[in-house]
């Protein structure tokens, strides 16, 4: 292929070939998206980006990066003294362990029950409030005050409820039945299980509001108009609009679902009832031991499973809802 053209400087036509006519082309192209990238404004506007990002790079970096980096090391040294390489011993160590097979037992179940009921549950009042129904604004503020409820009060309120001798005890007496020691018995996961509800409905069931008064009007009149049921309009249009919102009410609540060691330690201690005795249990015991090799080997078997399941909530998020994104 030839290329034919009057360049600057040549007084006569000339027959380039492509390559040549593309390498030409290159040496006469305007230079001013280079001279902008390289202006002094610009250098300036980068070295000030950079200057407000370095002090929150810096604190990633002392506080979250380089301390799992030391937890790596610990999980595969016999102790921080020798520092013995040992691999993967205390990972077998750790998973051979009863209290931790126990605790990780119990924490997978109450992330099984308590995270899908919260996710449900506050869409059902987010939907129930977009309805229109009288007295809104009360129903609102009554989901929402258990977040401004302090946690050592949370604490005194469920000790007056579900103690031997407390509330809910004096009402099943009433109606001629036996007391339930229900932090004591196999009802106590169930008691913390209501506890954590409670106190994550109301910020789900706002996340949820402020995502349906998002979805576009006119894409639901249109249902409407080509006889839409309810339930297709739920599950067809509003569940896809909602599947970000969804992706992150999940990990909030997956991740608050792990701080709940908080009120169980409040409640009960170091050493609560069997089904309570939650991963952060076996951390702090195992810390206060100071078996740092144990610990890290521990919190590095839960982050890969955290990283897995947050990685399936993302894939499952990009299946069902990216043909509403853009």
């Amino acid at each position: 292929m030839h290329f034919p053209g009057k360049f600057p400087g040549k007084g006569k036509k000339v027959r380039l070939s492509s390559k040549e006519a593309g390498t030409k082309l290159r040496r006469l192209a305007p230079r001013s998206e280079k001279s902008a990238g390289s202006s002094p404004g610009t250098r300036r506007g980068r070295l000030v980006s950079a200057g407000y990002l370095f002090p929150s790079a810096l604190g990633v970096l002392l506080f979250f990066v380089l301390p799992f980096m030391i937890v790596i090391f610990y999980s595969v040294v016999d102790n921080p003294i020798s520092r013995q390489f040992v691999f993967l011993d205390n990972f077998v160590s750790v998973f051979n362990n009863s209290a931790f097979r126990q605790a990780a037992g119990n924490t997978m179940t109450f992330s099984l029950v308590a995270v899908p009921l919260a996710v449900v549950l506050s869409l059902m009042l987010a939907m129930l409030l977009e309805s229109k129904i009288p007295f809104r604004s009360q129903f609102r503020t009554f989901f929402l005050s258990p977040m401004m409820v302090p946690i050592a009060s949370v604490v005194l309120i469920w000790q007056v409820l579900f103690h031997y001798n407390g509330m809910m005890n004096e009402v099943l007496a009433f109606f001629g039945r036996d007391r339930v020691d229900w932090l004591n018995s196999s009802f106590a996961q169930v008691v913390i299980v209501v506890l954590f509800l409670w106190k994550n409905l109301g910020y789900n069931m706002i996340l949820f509001m402020s995502a349906l008064s998002s979805i576009p009007k006119d894409i639901l009149e249109v249902a409407v108009l080509e006889s839409a049921t309810p339930f297709q309009i739920f599950w067809h249009i509003k569940l896809r609009y909602m599947s970000s919102t969804i992706l992150f009410v999940t990990i909030m609540s997956l991740i608050n679902s792990f701080k709940v060691f908080r009120e169980i330690y409040l409640l009960k201690g170091d050493y609560p009832y069997d089904t309570m005795y939650m991963l952060q249990h076996f951390m702090n015991n195992t810390f206060s031991r100071l078996d740092y090799q144990k610990m890290s080997a521990a919190a590095i078997m839960m982050a890969i499973v955290m990283v897995l399941i947050i990685g399936a909530l993302f894939l499952t998020e990009n299946y069902f809802g990216k043909d509403v994104e853009g």
